[in-house]
């Protein structure tokens, strides 16, 4: 996540607004971003109902927390493309630059 916030203006080249989201509390995601230092895009919560947005968008595990997942959406609300890793892989930032290049 603190890799996103260096390339901020780099997603704001392509009009692509980064945002985090995580299954846990706020508080517990609010106590995260403070421990990496601060982020500057928004973290959202998928807390209530647990993991609903994970969920819808297949990647909530059996064990109730998610995947490293990257969407692509639009400005139409599509989904233009999905990366899901283990949460112990870092998606490849360039890829996802890539693919962003397309939708431009």
């Amino acid at each position: 996540m603190p890799s996103y916030a260096e390339q901020l203006e780099r997603f704001e080249g392509y009009n692509a607004q980064v945002v985090g989201i995580s299954i846990d509390t706020k508080p517990s995601s609010a106590k995260w971003v403070e421990s990496l230092g601060g982020l500057n895009y928004p973290i959202l919560s998928d807390f209530w109902p647990h993991g609903e947005v994970a969920k819808s968008y297949g990647v909530l595990r059996s064990e109730g927390f998610s995947e490293r997942a990257v969407f692509l959406i639009d400005k139409n609300g599509f989904v233009r493309y999905i990366d899901v890793h283990d949460i112990k892989e870092q998606p490849d930032e360039e890829q996802i630059f890539d693919e962003l290049r397309k939708l431009a």
